[in-house]
C-alpha cells in the first residue's frame, strides 16, 4: 500500500491514491496511509451478510476509480469493478495460488517444491482465488538455504517494483 501510495506521489504512477480500506483500525496499511495524508475506512467484516456491500460503498463514497488489493485475503466482489482491480500475489501464478495461499504458505510450498526461481505476480481480480490474467510477473532466484524469511524479502523487492508498473500499465489502456 505504502509502496503504491508513494510511487504515486512521485509521479511515476499517474494516478493518486484517495482512499484505503481496511477490516481492522490497528492494520499496518491503516498508520501508514494515515501518515501520508491517505483517508482510511474501516470496515468491519461483520456481518458477513453486508461486507461486499459496505466496501463498495466506502469505495465510492471515496471517488475510487481502482482498485489495488494489498495483502486482502477475502474473495473480492468483482461486479462493479471488473477491469478495474488489480491483486498481487507473492509467487508465479498460477503456481502456488489459489485459497489458503498467502504469506509464508507460499514461500514454504515454492520452498517445498525445489523451485529454483520464485517472484511475484500482479494479475487482475475475478471471481476466482489468484486466476485472473497477468498483468506483470517478476521473478527472482531461490537461493541454496533459503527459509521462507529470505525468500520473502526476495519478492517483496519485486512486489514493489511489480505493482507500480502493473498499475501504470492498466490506467494507460
Amino acid at each position: 500500500m505504502a509502496n503504491l501510495a508513494d510511487a504515486c506521489a512521485r509521479g511515476e504512477v499517474p494516478a493518486v491514491v484517495v482512499a484505503c480500506v481496511v477490516t481492522r483500525a490497528d492494520a499496518g496499511a491503516a498508520a501508514r496511509c494515515r501518515e501520508r495524508g491517505i483517508a482510511v475506512e474501516v470496515v468491519a467484516p461483520e456481518p458477513a451478510a453486508t461486507f461486499d456491500d459496505r466496501v463498495d460503498a466506502a469505495l465510492r463514497a471515496h471517488g475510487v476509480e481502482w482498485v489495488c488489493l494489498c495483502g486482502y485475503l477475502r474473495r473480492f466482489r468483482v461486479d462493479a469493478w471488473r477491469g478495474r482491480a488489480l491483486n498481487i500475489h507473492p509467487a508465479l501464478l498460477p503456481e502456488f495460488g489459489g485459497p489458503g495461499m498467502w504469506g509464508d504458505r507460499v514461500h514454504e510450498a515454492v520452498l517445498a517444491a525445489g523451485r529454483t526461481e520464485s517472484g511475484c505476480t500482479v494479475h487482475w481480480v475475478d471471481e476466482e482465488y489468484d486466476r485472473g490474467a497477468p498483468v506483470v510477473q517478476r521473478r527472482c532466484p531461490v537461493l541454496p538455504g533459503d527459509t521462507p524469511k529470505s525468500l520473502a524479502e526476495r519478492v517483496f523487492r519485486e512486489e514493489c517494483k511489480a505493482y507500480p508498473d502493473a498499475l501504470r500499465q492498466a490506467v494507460g489502456n
